[in-house]
C-alpha cells in the first residue's frame, strides 16, 4: 500500500507530462501546416490567373475599363484550338507558329541532353575514380563557379560564340542552335551530384574488375551508370527543364534571325496585335493558353518521375 500511494504521484506527474505532450505536437501540427497552406496559396494563385485569364475571349481582355474578374465573364475554351497554328501579327515572326518553335525546342532539349549528359558522366567518372595530380583542386575549382551568377557570363560567352560566327550578320547555316546549346552543356552541379553518387560505388567493385582486365570505359559502362541510373534520369530532366524554361540567352542569340527561337520567346512576343490606333495590345488570354500548353509537358514529367528525382538528390548528398 505504502509503494502504491508513492507510485500514483509519480505517475500522475507522467501523465501530465504526456498530456502537455500530446497538445505541444497538436499545436505545432496547426502551425505548421496553416503555414503550408499559407504558402500553397501563394504558389497557387498565379496558377489559378492563368488559367482564370486562360478562358477569357478576346474582347475581355482589351476591355480595360472593366475590372479583373476572378472568372471569365465568357467562357471560351475556343483559346486552346485557336493558339496552336496562331500566326503572329510582327512581320519578322509573319509565318512562325507553335510547331517550329517547338520543333526549335525540342532539338536543343534533344542535343543539350545527350551531349552535355555524356559529357557529365565522363567528367563525374574522372572527378570520382580516377587518381591524377590535381583532381581535388580542379573540382574545388569547378564548385567555386557555382559562386558566379549566370548573368556575369552572358558578355563573355555572347563574344566567344561571336568570334565562331554563331550569331549576328553572316553567321553559319545552324549557328543559333551551336550557341544555344554548347555554352551550356556541363553543369557544375550535376557533376557535383553525379560525382558524389558515384563515389558511393565500393572501391572493390573497382580493384576487382581491374584485376579481371576490365578497362575503365568499360567499368563505366557496365557498373557505375546502372548504379547512378536516378541520379543520371535526374540530369536528364533537370537539362531538359533548363532548356524548356530559358529565355533570355536563347532571346539574344537569335535577335537577327527569330525562326531559331524557342517557345519561351514564342510566350513572350508570340501574340501581339496593333489594335488599330497604332498602339500594339498584348493578347493576355492566348498567352496564358500558351503558358499552359508549355507548363503541362514539364508538370508531367515531374509527376511520372518525381521518384527518380528524389532519389538522384537525396544520394548524392551521401558519401560512401
Amino acid at each position: 500500500m505504502e509503494n502504491t500511494g508513492r507510485l500514483r504521484p509519480l505517475r500522475t506527474s507522467v501523465e501530465i507530462k504526456l498530456r502537455r505532450q500530446k497538445v505541444f505536437k497538436i499545436i505545432r501540427n496547426i502551425l505548421v501546416y496553416t503555414a503550408l497552406v499559407i504558402v500553397s496559396f501563394f504558389m497557387l494563385v498565379p496558377f489559378y490567373w492563368m488559367f482564370n485569364t486562360a478562358f477569357k475571349s478576346t474582347n475581355e481582355i482589351l476591355d480595360t475599363a472593366a475590372p479583373p474578374a476572378l472568372w471569365p465573364r465568357e467562357f471560351t475554351p475556343q483559346n486552346f484550338t485557336n493558339v496552336w497554328n496562331y500566326v503572329p501579327s510582327s512581320a519578322t515572326l509573319k509565318s512562325m507558329t507553335f510547331w517550329n518553335y517547338l520543333l526549335n525546342t525540342l532539338t536543343v532539349a534533344v542535343f543539350s541532353i545527350v551531349l552535355g549528359t555524356i559529357a557529365t558522366i565522363i567528367v563525374a567518372f574522372c572527378l570520382a575514380r580516377l587518381n591524377f595530380k590535381g583532381k581535388n583542386l580542379l573540382f574545388t575549382i569547378l564548385l567555386a563557379t557555382m559562386m558566379i551568377p549566370g548573368e556575369m557570363m552572358v558578355i563573355s560567352n555572347y563574344k566567344t560564340i561571336s568570334t565562331f560566327s554563331w550569331v549576328g550578320e553572316g553567321s553559319i547555316p545552324g549557328g543559333p542552335f551551336y550557341a544555344m546549346i554548347v555554352p551550356f552543356l556541363i553543369g557544375v552541379f550535376n557533376i557535383f551530384m553525379l560525382r558524389n553518387t558515384f563515389k558511393m560505388v565500393p572501391n572493390e567493385l573497382y580493384y576487382a574488375a581491374k584485376v579481371d582486365g576490365v578497362s575503365d570505359f568499360k567499368y563505366c559502362l557496365k557498373i557505375m551508370i546502372p548504379m547512378a541510373k536516378s541520379a543520371i534520369v535526374t540530369i536528364v530532366i533537370l537539362k531538359l527543364m533548363g532548356t524548356w524554361n530559358s529565355y533570355i540567352w536563347p532571346n539574344l542569340v537569335t535577335i537577327t534571325e527569330p525562326r531559331f527561337r524557342l517557345v519561351t520567346n514564342w510566350l513572350r512576343l508570340g501574340f501581339v496585335i496593333d489594335d488599330g490606333s497604332g498602339q500594339t495590345r498584348t493578347l493576355v488570354n492566348y498567352q496564358m493558353t500558351a503558358a499552359i500548353i508549355v507548363t503541362v509537358p514539364l508538370l508531367l514529367l515531374f509527376i511520372f518521375f518525381r521518384k527518380y528525382i528524389m532519389s538522384g538528390v537525396s544520394r548524392s548528398g551521401i558519401k560512401g
